[in-house]
């Protein structure tokens, strides 16, 4: 599941297509019809996903920094780097973080009989 959701792919079933743009995801697979936010804030995981991919980057950009021109490091293309890792890395990462996220949740919260009528679009009396 992990895996297809890094080539931002359905994680229930690897159907591709999700996005009509890069910052624009559909609500639900077009295959199997699996709901990618399925309660009201379910995005904020992988919000916090995104948040902790872009501290992650910018952490190791300034460890490397340190290591490769300590003690001559230079502020201002420390600052310039850095506010364009915290521009650069949420933005590219966005649609790879909601399809992670959505593995994520469905490997947490498998799918019960009740979510059947939201998540897979059938009839949750069935």
């Amino acid at each position: 599941m992990l895996g297809r959701a890094l080539l931002r792919r359905c994680p229930r079933c690897g159907e591709g297509g999700l996005f009509r743009r890069w910052f624009s995801m559909v609500e639900s697979c077009p295959r199997c019809g699996l709901r990618f936010e399925r309660e009201e804030g379910a995005f904020l995981g992988s919000l916090s996903l995104n948040y902790a991919v872009t501290g992650l980057a910018l952490i190791a950009l300034l460890v490397v920094w340190m290591v490769v021109w300590y003690p001559d490091l230079d502020a201002r293309v420390a600052t310039i780097g850095a506010l364009a890792v915290l521009a650069v890395v949420p933005a590219v990462f966005y649609p790879f973080s909601k399809t992670l996220w959505a593995a994520i949740d469905l490997l947490l919260h498998r799918m019960d009989p009740q979510d059947a009528g939201t998540a897979w679009g059938g009839d949750p009396r069935d």
